[in-house]
């Protein structure tokens, strides 16, 4: 691994399992101070504890991305904790029961709403602040293969992951005269932890079929993508949006 991040502050929420926790690692081990955001407070201290032990920099911060306040919070955090703020990953989401629209509980509909995109506005809104103030960035926004693509029973996921393209593609429009770049990835069905522990085989089999390169995607693979988006060799790219799904949108 190379220094690319060194001395840059990079903020990632959901960053203590899954995507995320991978996003972490990654960074730190090319030289980031890393903000691990969690909701899971003990989680965000064992993944600060986990790069620290490799010889990363990183320190946890516990929050609900939906509370507008909070995120404000986060970001004076990694200002005051490491001196300025380089980029962020705003990967945090929740997936909301599987129900057609008709069947979907109004209260549902909302917390995934608030989680899934309010919550990434609310992040870039302060994040762009702090970045432009810290001599310019890079931002990643944790899409979907369903950002541009339908699934049945996932009506406010398929919803937020679509919206969330639209307003990374304003913000990219809006700040790269300000040297902030943004950009969106699109994963797959990835190979978390909730997958491995909680899912039948029969339904892992099903996902699995979806996508034609014939197996689910790893942590490791969108967390590679997502650290090439946020360095500097990525200088020309932002506004757009950057499947790692095994072929599952080319179909």
């Amino acid at each position: 691994m190379n220094n690319r991040f060194e001395s840059k502050t990079i903020i990632v929420t959901g960053g203590a399992s899954g995507i995320g926790e991978a996003c972490v690692h990654r960074l730190a081990q090319e030289g980031a101070n890393v903000v691990v955001a969690d909701l899971n407070a003990d989680h965000a201290e064992k993944t600060v504890a986990d790069v620290k032990q490799a010889g990363g920099k990183a320190a946890a911060f516990a929050l609900d991305v939906s509370d507008p306040e909070a995120v404000k919070a986060m970001v004076t955090f990694a200002v005051e904790t490491f001196g300025g703020l380089y980029g962020a990953v705003n990967n945090a989401g929740i997936g909301g029961p599987a129900l057609p629209i008709g069947d979907h509980d109004i209260d549902s509909w909302k917390k995934v709403i608030d989680v899934d995109l309010n919550a990434v506005f609310y992040c870039m809104k302060y994040e762009l602040e702090a970045i432009e103030k810290s001599g310019g960035g890079s931002i990643v926004n944790m899409a979907s293969i369903l950002a541009t693509n339908g699934f049945a029973t996932a009506p406010a996921y398929v919803a937020s992951k679509h919206a969330i393209i639209g307003m990374t593609k304003s913000a990219a429009l809006e700040y790269s005269k300000r040297g902030i770049r943004v950009n969106a990835v699109g994963p797959g069905f990835i190979n978390t932890p909730l997958f491995k522990e909680k899912m039948d085989q029969e339904t892992r089999d099903a996902l699995v079929s979806l996508h034609p390169i014939g197996r689910l995607g790893e942590t490791p693979e969108v967390a590679a993508l997502t650290a090439f988006l946020l360095a500097e060799e990525a200088s020309f790219v932002t506004g757009s949006y950057h499947l790692v799904d095994g072929a599952y949108s080319a179909q």
